[in-house]
């Protein structure tokens, strides 16, 4: 298939190395340097890691293409209720993930789990914590905001989360540190007197997240709609 690179940067870089070893073409290689050339690029799927400024009017374009986008950059979903509504009004196929690794989405189900076990015990205060690499310019990332999402779904007592310190019982909070050379660690902290639970997950590369999103490019030609890492899973 022909995949346009959206973003060429080192998760482009490294995606495209993954999809030519699967045997794909790229249909192009798009930054803020070039981007007048999309208006002359036919592709069957479009893989969008570029930056949270480029993200929307980048995804918005592949929808009115009828180009399949696949999308992992994080930092600009105040706009993905519009993006959704466009999803609709064109017929496309729009796929999101704040992280495309099987591992973190495993964890993501771990998470949600064990904040519901907790969900009975008042006497533990939950905090999340992410560590990227200098070059990530969201913060928290994405995967961190997911994290703290399914918290939220689980555990009654706490209202929203919070990026730094929380001031009241009812935040979540969310600490981001950026040191170099950092795929992405996400760990969650329930603390009590007595003792501490926790979980982590530690990416060792990008290659788990590069790789996921050439697999759901393979998977989305034909679909439709809003969809997500839990459709392509299917667990």
């Amino acid at each position: 298939m022909k995949i346009l690179l959206l973003g060429y940067g080192k998760m482009g870089k490294i995606i495209e190395r993954i999809a030519l070893e699967r045997g794909h073409t790229i249909a192009g290689r798009i930054t803020s340097a070039n981007r007048a050339e999309l208006e002359h690029i036919q592709a069957d799927a479009a893989i969008e890691f570029s930056n949270p400024e480029a993200a929307f009017s980048n995804i918005r374009f592949c929808l009115e293409n009828n180009i399949p986008v696949v999308c992992g950059t994080t930092g600009w979903l105040d706009k993905k209720a519009e993006i959704e509504k466009l999803t609709a009004s064109c017929n496309g196929i729009f796929f999101y993930a704040s992280n495309f690794s099987v591992g973190v989405n495993i964890f993501f189900r771990l998470n949600e789990y064990l904040a519901g076990m907790m969900n009975a015990y008042n006497q533990y205060s939950v905090s999340v914590e992410e560590i990227h690499h200098t070059e990530k310019k969201d913060a928290p990332s994405g995967t961190a905001i997911s994290l703290a999402e399914g918290i939220l779904k689980k555990i009654k007592r706490l209202t929203n989360w919070v990026s730094g310190n929380a001031n009241k019982p009812t935040e979540l909070p969310i600490s981001s540190l950026r040191i170099d050379s950092v795929p992405g660690t996400h760990h969650i902290k329930y603390a009590s007197v007595i003792d501490d639970i926790e979980i982590r997950h530690t990416a060792h590369s990008r290659e788990g997240f590069a790789m996921g999103a050439v697999l759901v490019a393979e998977w989305i030609p034909g679909k439709k709609g809003v969809l997500g890492m839990e459709d392509f899973l299917q667990f």
